[in-house]
This record gives C-alpha cells, structure tokens and sequence, in this order.
C-alpha cells in the first residue's frame, strides 16, 4: 500500500472538513461562501495531490472507481480507512479553535425535509459530482482542468442542496462532524445517497459513456 497516497488522502480529507465545515459552523459568508469553501478544496488539493493518491477525499468517489475497476480493492481500503480518520481529525481540530460551541457544520435535513427526500437529494447531487470525475479525470479528456471541473461541481451542487440537506455528497464529510458534535441525526442517508449515487455515475460511465478501448488507469 503506497504511503504517499494515503498522506494525500488524509491531509485532503481533513481539510475539506475543516475549511468547507468550518465555513458552515461560523457562518459568515452564507450559502455562496460555504460552496466556495468546499469547491475551492477541491480544486487546491486536486492540483496540489492528484498526481499522488488522484484526490478522492470522499470515500463514494473511491467506491465509484472501484466499481469502475479505476481502483484495486486493498488500495480502497486503506483510502477509505485514511478518507474518514481525515474526517474526523478535521471536525475534532475544528472543534478545539472555535471560539463557541456550535453544530460544526454537522449534515443535517432543513426542517420540513423528509428523510426520503434528503436521500433523493444526496443520490442525484453525488451522482453529478462522480460524473463530473469520470468523464474528466478519469477519462482524460478535460486535461489539467479536471480538477476546476470537479470543484465547479461541487460548488453547484451545494448551491442547490445546501439548503435542503446541507450537502454533503461524502460519508467523511458526514462522519466527522457528527463524531464532534454527537449530533447523528438521519446519518444512514448520508452514507446510502452518496454511496447509490457514486456507483450509479460508475455505471454510467462504463456502460455507456467510456470510449471503447479507452485504457483502464
């Protein structure tokens, strides 16, 4: 298992959670600012390490590239194990240099959102992030833009979700945050929406939209 990837995959994680979770535990650039915050991540880490570890910092990305076969299932693994352990180092450090208690941008459903809904939302918003990965970074064909793709849609997606699920469209952006404020209020759905949704895009992908021929990384 390559060190290297495992480093990248950790510091990544954790920064997600605590820079795009911290902008929602404080709470001074709205909506925008918060989608920026995630985005931005994105697109740093994935210039910064994609060369390393490919910059999943979500353990769905890495169960859709699994599934795609763009990911053996020991190296998975250990991304998963360093994706969440990421996660929570980043709520708990979070929490520690916030000067007041808060939710720490824990994933939680608006008020009047059901459940069911939440799980449709997170499905469809993680399916357009992984679709946005496969046929960019994976596929090659958006070159060294890949990365601003990803995070744009990331972005959008929390634009349009962050109102109703807070949109997490990760498992370790859920599970931190949760873990430091011991609020695990409907956390299933955060870990079923993004998981369906993830390998929805992966069979897209090879089903449908992958070039034939095209070389498996």
């Amino acid at each position: 298992m390559n060190t290297r990837n495992l480093v990248a995959e950790f510091v990544g994680t954790f920064a997600l959670i605590f820079i795009g979770a911290g902008a929602l535990a404080i709470d001074k650039g709205g909506l925008v600012g918060v989608a920026l915050a995630h985005g931005l991540v994105i697109v740093a880490f994935a210039y910064a390490y994609g060369h390393i570890s490919g910059t999943h910092i979500n353990p769905a990305v890495t169960l859709g590239l699994l599934v795609a076969g763009e990911i053996r299932f020991g190296a998975a693994i250990g991304y998963w194990i360093v994706q969440f352990a990421g996660g929570i180092a980043g709520a708990l450090v979070l929490k520690a240099v916030l000067p007041v208690d808060g939710d720490l941008g824990v994933t939680i459903l608006t008020t009047g959102v059901t459940p069911m809904q939440g799980l449709i939302v997170e499905i469809v918003l993680t399916f357009f992030l992984v679709n946005t990965i496969f046929n960019t970074a994976v596929s090659g064909k958006a070159g060294n833009f890949a990365g601003l793709a990803i995070g744009l849609t990331l972005v959008l997606c929390i634009l349009m979700g962050g109102p109703l699920t807070r949109a997490s469209l990760n498992p370790a952006r859920t599970l931190g945050p949760a873990i430091a404020s011991g609020n695990y209020a409907d956390i299933w759905l955060y870990f079923v929406g993004p998981c369906v949704g993830a390998m929805l895009a992966a069979f897209l992908y090879i089903g449908v939209l992958k070039e034939k021929g095209a070389e498996t990384e």
